[in-house]
């Protein structure tokens, strides 16, 4: 392929057809991903690696995650554009860019104040304005604005993330890495109306571990 061949479209095409094949076929899920410039979200010395189906570092010790599970994370979400979400875990913002362009609200919360305020930048560059953001400890949700009807968990949970399945509506949906070893299994909870959730194990993630508090310096 000549390097005119290889613009951001035809890699962007690439990626598409990457995702459909391992499972990720919700055609709105696809459109966020392809109008959302995954270039943006990552650094300036991984910006050619963009495209690529793979997990990728950013600041604070974070990383992106692939576009994969970005993907298969928000199918999984089954999101309404009607619904409001709340997202455990900003980091760069790639994520909750996606689901911005899924949901009528997105409210998503970040532990360190650096990862915050660049995805903030982005967001605004993008004109992305249906997406709030706060700075605190997303182990304890956004309370004040429950319930929500749908939550993601961008960082793995040791176990069942009680306090945020307490915020979820009756029938909501809420996705997360659950385990505290290296692997850990990306779990959906539907709730059934009564208080119970029908509990799903999807795949084996890699997650950075769901840590208290905020970060003091970051």
């Amino acid at each position: 392929m000549s390097d005119a061949d290889d613009t951001p479209e035809t890699r962007m095409a690439r990626l598409l057809l990457a995702l459909r094949s391992q499972g990720v076929t919700d055609a709105k899920v696809l459109t966020a991903i392809e109008t959302t410039p995954r270039q943006l979200f990552t650094q300036e010395l991984f910006k050619d690696r963009a495209f690529e189906d793979s997990a990728l570092p950013i600041a604070c010790g974070q990383t992106i995650s692939q576009p994969f599970i970005v993907g298969l994370m928000s199918q999984a979400l089954k999101i309404d554009r009607r619904d409001r979400v709340l997202e455990i875990g900003t980091g760069s913002g790639y994520q909750t860019a996606i689901l911005s362009r899924l949901a009528r609200l997105v409210y998503t919360v970040e532990r360190y104040r650096t990862l915050m305020k660049e995805a903030e930048g982005r967001f605004r560059e993008l004109g992305l304005t249906n997406i709030i953001t706060r700075f605190g400890d997303g182990g304890e949700g956004w309370p004040e604005q429950a319930p929500f009807d749908r939550i993601m968990v961008t960082a793995a949970a040791p176990g069942e993330p009680k306090a945020l399945l307490a915020q979820l509506k009756p029938t909501g949906i809420l996705v997360a890495p659950i385990g505290k070893g290296p692997v850990q299994t990306l779990r959906r909870y539907t709730g059934d109306g009564q208080g119970g959730f029908e509990v799903e194990d999807l795949i084996d993630v890699r997650f950075v571990p769901l840590l208290e508090g905020v970060a003091k310096e970051l």
